[in-house]
């Protein structure tokens, strides 16, 4: 629906174009949150004292998850590993344009294939 308001095509959130400012953030993690949403994932996020939070956090298991998005080229997250840091996390989520794969404890999930991510 924030897509269809905006006016933007949708395909530009899936793109690949260097689109990397706030409101394409925004939309991007209103991607991800319909999606969670449709797969009747809880929306929990967190945020720290100061400035670090990550997008969502997941319970799988006994297992917490933190979930960061990123629309933008950049994909390094503080606070994503601050939060994998303080609670223990055995792997945290990334969501963006880079292909799949498993580097640093961190699990990169495209967005065009979001509707593929299982929780259990």
């Amino acid at each position: 629906m924030l897509t269809m308001l905006s006016g933007l095509p949708a395909q530009m959130l899936l793109s690949s174009i260097d689109t990397d400012n706030t409101f394409m953030g925004g939309m991007a993690e209103n991607f991800v949150a319909q999606q969670f949403t449709a797969k009747s994932i809880p929306l929990f996020y967190w945020k720290s004292e100061d400035t670090a939070e990550v997008d969502f956090v997941l319970q799988i298991g006994m297992d917490i998850i933190p979930v960061e998005v990123k629309k933008g080229v950049r994909t390094r997250s503080t606070s994503l590993a601050m939060f994998t840091k303080k609670y223990n996390s055995p792997y945290s989520i990334r969501i963006s344009q880079k292909h799949f794969g498993f580097e640093n404890n961190i699990k990169s999930i495209p967005f065009y294939a979001l509707f593929c991510l299982e929780i259990v």
